[in-house]
């Protein structure tokens, strides 16, 4: 039985292994990602736009402006 408990334990404690390891990337490749953050490219929040900009070229034709001055 502690056999089984030191393998589980053993186990648990390798699924934090890799918990403290960093990422290393060119500095010219994190330069263009953080200008394409500037940028939308989720394609459901462009589509969700683009349904948006619909609406409201439709409620636009439904605008009467006048001057009461």
């Amino acid at each position: 039985m502690s056999d089984e408990i030191d393998r589980d334990t053993h186990d648990h404690d390798l699924t934090y292994e890799n918990e403290q390891s960093t990422v290393t990337i060119p500095l010219k490749e994190y330069d263009k990602l953080r200008g394409r953050q500037q940028f939308i490219t989720d394609k459901s929040l462009i589509s969700v736009i683009d349904k948006i900009e619909e609406l409201v070229r439709a409620l636009r034709k439904h605008i009467v402006r006048t001057d009461f001055d």
